[in-house]
Formats: structure tokens, C-alpha cells, sequence
């Protein structure tokens, strides 16, 4: 197969706390009533994507993976399955209060599988903030306790949001996105969530959504929550600042004012997932034109890439 920049078309979620900004200013085509998520680069079997152009147009990201596994390059031998999975996220409401289980939880009951994530915050309201970790250290029973008895907010820590802003979440980390935010979102390939605490709200069911308390007080972390410090200069450069750097992926925010140029290596693929802007992107002897909502996957070995025009950009590897 020759080699080429594939543009993704994703799997839209709709939910109970999800808007419609993805369907109306970042172009993700969906007959649901919103688009709460944009899974834009997906190999998950509860929600994945399709290749949009060229050779591999109309099939989906999995059996292109599955028929042209060196597209994902050296380090994805590293993983038993397709490692990432890349969304945006659009809160008109709040999400509940959730964690997501360890590695080692996972192992111990046999059940779902760990989650490890990253937010960059697009866009939010002036008064918008996120739910992490907590305001002290409490003991499992002050959790239990506070979650029967409906005052589990009293102990959580909200953080006020800007744009920009960028926040590294370890599984077993308590959180929640909240109202009025536009997120990014990179994160481990899975689908395994406890919810503990929301707001006592009923699904479109009419029922109360299930809550997962027994397996979220076991691993929970019940401490103040604390940002990773990943500057490293070796991994930056004019117009590319490192975000994240941890053993499932490695994440950058572009920001390109004219042209820019790298390679995609035979170690990973390289996603570009548009914030904001407009531009193109030559490579493998091809020109793409780019807006924001565009996820694009550039093949491992695919060489060198150049990007021109005004345009935001979350790059993320393996």
C-alpha cells in the first residue's frame, strides 16, 4: 500500500450532558440530537472511526490497522491493541463524577481496562471549571460516607478553567468536566468508567443512571490532585510545545503562524486533530486543505510532512 495522510471520520456520541458546538462550528456530520463526543481517532470497539480518502476511503480504522498494521509503526508492537483513542468533548452540562480504573485493578478482578487521559481546554465559559481530586486527603470512609449521604461535592477540589489550560488525569484520579467546556481530549484506549456521584439525574431511559461505587472507592485516589511536570527541551521547539510524555503517547500543541515541518518516523504514527484555524498539509506527494475539526492520521514511514497557514494543532504519537 502506498503511504498517504488519511483523514478520519469519527464516532459521534450523544448524551445526556452534551452540546452541539462539534456538529455546528468543527463540521462532525451526525443525525443525533448532539455530539456530547468526537471520537476522531478511534479503534474502539464501542465507537470507531473510518477512513474518509484515498486507497483506504470507506474503511474503518480497525481493519486498516488489522490489514496494514506497519501504519502504526515500531511502537505499537509494544501494546496487544491499537493504544489511543483521541476525542473532542463538548459539556453543555455537567459530566458526572467519575474515575477510571488502575492497570493493576483491572488485573486483580478481571473486569475493564485502565484509563489514563489528557484534556486540553479549546474553549469554555468564563466561569467554568473541572472536578479534580480533592480539596484534602480523606479516608475511604469519609468517601463512602459522603457519596451515600449526597456530599460528596463539599470534599471534591474545583479547578477554574481557562482556554489553554492542559490538565494530565492517572487512572484512579477523581474528576468530572463541568459545564461550559470544549475539550481535547487524548487518552488510553478504553472505555471502563465508574461513575460515583450525578446529581441524582435520570437518563433518557427516565431511570437514574448506574452508579459504580463499590469499585470506585477501591481505587479511588483520595488525595489532593497534582499536575505532572513534563517540560523536557529536547521534545520542543518554536511552534511545538510538549503537553504530555508518558509510556501510552506522547502529545504536543501546534501553534503555526506560516509553514512548519517534521517527519513521521518509522517508530509511530502521528495524529493531527485541528483546534482552530485553517491551512494544508503536504505529504507522501499530496496536498490536504485543513480545518478545525479535521483529524488526520499520517502513516509511520510516511517522511516528512509540511504544514502551512494559520492553525492550532494537537499532535500526539506512541
Amino acid at each position: 500500500m502506498k503511504l498517504y495522510p488519511m483523514i478520519l471520520k469519527p464516532f459521534v456520541s450523544e448524551t445526556i450532558w452534551g452540546g452541539r458546538k462539534l456538529i455546528d462550528e468543527y463540521h462532525v456530520e451526525t443525525e443525533k440530537a448532539n455530539a456530547a463526543e468526537g471520537w476522531m481517532l478511534s479503534c474502539h470497539p464501542s465507537g470507531f472511526g473510518s477512513i474518509a480518502n484515498g486507497e483506504l476511503a470507506g474503511v474503518s480504522l480497525p481493519d486498516a490497522v488489522a490489514k496494514h498494521p506497519e501504519i502504526c509503526g515500531k511502537n505499537a508492537e509494544n501494546f496487544s491493541d491499537f493504544p489511543i483513542l483521541i476525542k473532542f468533548i463538548d459539556a453543555r452540562d455537567d459530566l458526572s463524577v467519575q474515575v477510571h480504573p488502575t492497570k493493576e485493578y483491572c488485573e486483580l478482578t478481571g473486569r475493564g481496562q485502565s484509563k489514563t487521559e489528557c484534556w486540553y481546554i479549546i474553549d469554555c465559559d468564563e466561569d467554568a471549571h473541572l472536578i479534580l481530586g480533592f480539596k484534602d486527603k480523606i479516608s475511604p470512609e469519609q468517601f463512602k460516607d459522603a457519596i451515600e449521604n449526597n456530599t460528596l461535592t463539599e470534599y471534591v477540589d474545583k479547578v477554574k478553567v481557562k482556554k489553554g489550560d492542559f490538565f494530565f488525569i492517572e487512572s484512579g484520579t477523581l474528576h468530572a468536566i463541568c459545564k461550559g467546556i470544549l475539550l481535547a481530549e487524548v487518552q488510553e484506549s478504553s472505555n471502563t468508567t465508574y461513575r460515583i456521584y450525578d446529581y441524582n439525574r435520570v437518563g433518557n431511559d427516565g431511570k437514574p443512571r448506574e452508579l459504580h461505587v463499590a469499585d470506585g472507592v477501591a481505587v479511588t485516589k483520595l488525595e489532593k490532585y497534582s499536575q505532572p511536570d513534563f517540560s523536557n527541551p529536547a521534545l520542543s521547539r518554536d511552534g511545538k510545545k510538549l503537553l504530555a510524555d508518558c509510556p501510552l503517547f506522547k502529545t504536543w500543541k501546534l501553534d503555526i503562524d506560516g509553514g512548519f515541518t517534521d517527519t513521521a518516523d518509522e517508530s509511530s504514527f502521528v495524529s493531527l486533530l485541528v483546534l482552530d484555524g485553517e491551512g494544508s498539509l503536504e505529504c507522501c506527494g499530496e496536498k490536504l486543505s485543513l480545518i478545525k475539526g479535521d483529524s488526520i492520521f499520517i502513516p509511520a514511514n510516511a517522511g516528512a510532512y509540511k504544514l502551512d497557514g494559520k492553525l492550532e494543532i494537537i499532535e500526539t504519537r506512541i
